[in-house]
């Protein structure tokens, strides 16, 4: 393949180093710029269903990643009132063979470390930390890529995508009239040792609670040794950032003030006063497009969602696939063949991806109901039954690129 047909990423996130990977495979050479000066675990959970972790695989990561991760057995959908669980969903070995591909969660570190040590071991695969992208112009040739710091400040590339994240700088340069929005809801996370837990509370589940205007999620990370917890609430604060301080006392205040289940109520307490975080949640509205001539968005930069459908990752991944199947479709064109590809990309991705941002916000708003509404939701679920309910997500769990 020609020296010119080199990609740039800007964004080492899991979005940009799946995509890293997957353009890799198909013959390019790849940039990837990166903002941060190293590469920090960011977050804590991850919850991967088959329509990534097949791709992940197929990028030849199965090792790696299985290692770093858990097959739970099941989501439990639970009520907070109670406490008891509503409906159980299987999951597990029988999951994976009816999907083709397994069930994982794991941390969010050990995601983007085992991506990380695949992209360092790729001969055509270039990681620049602690560096820019100031400008982008586009051209007959393609992309170039103004840099800041070093020498080679300057990069000419077949296509420029970008994968940095929901504040996107490469977004606000070529759709400035696009934004993230604040959703009233922030995240909070922890993690408790499953040694402070009682043993019926360590199961290899996902667990979700549903409350007034609340939702709680927790599941088995590290091996198991943790178990990781996050909790949804409406809030003011929307500050940017992924992992400010939390207040113990104000978690917690929340859910004894709404009468939360004494089961949820102990995952609460168990975290420790200085080991809450918190990150407002924002999201990018559907857009037109996510491309301009041979420049492309992926990822959160594209669509950042609510985190209720457990796809935010996913999405990127899918996103990553598909760029790379179209570009190398296209890898023999000039500059206008990837503006074309990349128009496609766009195509083959938006429908499916509005889809699944609208079920993580119609997911928050039932999770969130209160007084009869949510025992109505509950009698619901009940009556469906978990196969039909698994059923459900066979959309998104059977999406093959």
């Amino acid at each position: 393949m020609p020296p010119s047909r080199t990609v740039v990423i800007a964004g080492a996130g899991i979005g940009g180093l799946t995509a890293a990977l997957a353009l890799a495979a198909k013959g390019f050479r790849v940039l990837i710029i990166e903002t941060a000066g190293r590469l920090e675990e960011i977050g804590a959970g991850l919850q991967l269903s088959p329509n990534a972790t097949r791709i992940l695989i197929g990028l030849g990561l199965h090792a790696r990643l299985s290692a770093r991760a858990l097959v739970p057995e099941a989501i439990s959908i639970m009520s907070a009132r109670h406490g008891g669980e509503i409906c159980r969903l299987p999951l597990g070995e029988a999951a994976a063979l009816r999907a083709g591909a397994p069930y994982w969660v794991m941390h969010r570190g050990g995601l983007q470390a085992a991506l990380l040590e695949q992209v360092r071991n790729h001969p055509d695969i270039e990681l620049r930390l602690g560096t820019a992208v100031e400008d982008a112009t586009s051209h007959a040739d393609g992309v170039t890529v103004s840099l800041g710091g070093g020498t080679d400040r300057a990069k000419t590339a077949w296509a420029l995508i970008g994968a940095d994240g929901v504040w996107s700088t490469l977004r606000t340069r070529l759709f400035p009239d696009t934004s993230p929005r604040f959703s009233g809801l922030i995240a909070w996370r922890g993690t408790v040792e499953t040694t402070l837990l009682p043993h019926d509370m360590t199961a290899q589940h996902v667990r979700l609670w549903m409350g007034p205007h609340a939702h709680l999620v927790s599941y088995p990370i590290s091996g198991g040794r943790q178990i990781n917890i996050v909790a949804v609430v409406p809030d003011t604060w929307n500050q940017q950032g992924w992992s400010a301080p939390g207040d113990a006392a104000d978690i917690k205040h929340r859910f004894a003030r709404a009468r939360w289940s004494g089961p949820a109520r102990m995952l609460i307490d168990a975290v420790a006063a200085d080991g809450w975080r918190k990150w407002a949640l924002f999201t990018i509205p559907p857009m037109a497009a996510w491309h301009r001539d041979a420049m492309a968005l992926l990822g959160d930069a594209a669509h950042a969602m609510l985190p209720f459908a457990a796809q935010g990752a996913g999405m990127a991944i899918e996103d990553a696939a598909v760029l790379a199947q179209c570009l190398g479709e296209a890898a023999n064109e000039n500059a206008a063949g990837a503006a074309a590809a990349l128009a496609r990309y766009t195509g083959l991705r938006r429908a499916r991806v509005a889809r699944v941002q609208a079920l993580a916000e119609r997911n928050g708003r039932i999770s969130h109901l209160v007084g009869p509404a949510a025992l109505a939701r509950d009698l619901v679920i009940k009556a469906i039954g978990p196969q039909r309910m698994l059923a459900r997500q066979d959309w998104i769990y059977n999406w093959r690129p």
